[in-house]
């Protein structure tokens, strides 16, 4: 199943019929246009390549507007492949939007995380750190040993360290869709999703 790219706008509170409180991701999809079709005999794969948030054409550079007319379509800020195991009947210049979401279904939603800069063991990984007292000089947010001494003598791979935190791709899964407006090109789900205002995501559904 294809999804929609959209925007984060940010994060509110509704209520529901019973009065109760929920906190939600409110999301603005605008009409997502099928630049692109891939197929298996000519590409090796099903796909479908979707615009998002049409821009103007002195914004774009000649080899990707070389693409956008080859396909007869108007430019686009971002693109995105979804891969088709099924809808095969999907044809270019096709629109998709907020409607293919219905409430109370499940999505998951990728985007980057946000960016914490350089961090140190504690905050990138949650490490304990050392207690401040009895002796312990100077390293209570230190990562304690790395590694041994002659044997190997080295540091092995992956080994939980200091480091540029964030600012990776995230997935989240089994987020609620508390409702659709349609008018807007607005979807709301239930809790948070990853990366800052205004970055894009990647509503697909559940399946």
């Amino acid at each position: 199943m294809i999804g929609l790219i959209g925007k984060k706008l940010g994060m509110t509170q509704i209520f529901d019929d019973k009065g109760n409180v929920i906190p939600v991701t409110v999301i603005k999809a605008t009409p997502n246009r099928v630049v692109m079709r891939k197929t298996e005999e000519r590409d090796g794969y099903d796909a479908v390549q979707l615009g998002f948030e049409e821009i103007a054409e002195r914004k774009v550079n000649k080899p990707l507007m070389g693409h956008f007319k080859k396909h007869n379509s108007p430019a686009y800020r971002y693109l995105k492949e979804f891969r088709l195991k099924m809808y095969k009947d999907i044809q270019e210049g096709e629109v998709f939007d907020v409607t293919m979401f219905a409430e109370h279904e499940m999505l998951k939603i990728t985007g980057i995380s946000k960016g914490k800069g350089f961090q140190g063991v504690m905050k990138r990984h949650g490490f304990r750190g050392f207690k401040a007292s009895h002796g312990v000089h100077e390293s209570y947010r230190g990562p304690g040993s790395i590694g041994q001494c002659a044997t190997p003598a080295r540091v092995h791979k992956g080994k939980k360290l200091p480091g540029h935190a964030g600012l990776k791709t995230v997935s989240v899964k089994n987020l609620k869709v508390i409702k659709v407006d349609k008018e807007n090109d607005l979807v709301m789900v239930m809790g948070a999703v990853p990366g800052h205002r205004n970055s894009v995501l990647v509503l697909r559904k559940e399946l």
